[in-house]
């Protein structure tokens, strides 16, 4: 999981592990939240699959958390 803060909330940029019955290599969903102070505002669904982790957290997840503030707030 990365964070990080932006026009004063909190973005998290999620990864979650897809595993499937076949032999190909990991692949992993991403996803964000967005809070403050200790609220959750806005969480978002599955907005990308990635072939890593950090692809997921970072270039998509945390992006959908940026995209959503500019556009609600």
């Amino acid at each position: 999981m990365q964070t990080e803060k932006y026009r004063g909330y909190t973005l998290w940029g999620h990864a979650i592990l897809q595993q499937e019955d076949t032999p190909r290599p990991a692949r992993f969903a991403a996803s964000g939240t967005i809070t403050r102070e200790t609220s959750v505002v806005e969480v978002s669904g599955i907005v990308g699959v990635f072939d890593s982790n950090e692809l997921a957290e970072s270039s998509s997840g945390l992006a959908w958390c940026r995209a959503w503030i500019d556009n609600h707030v």
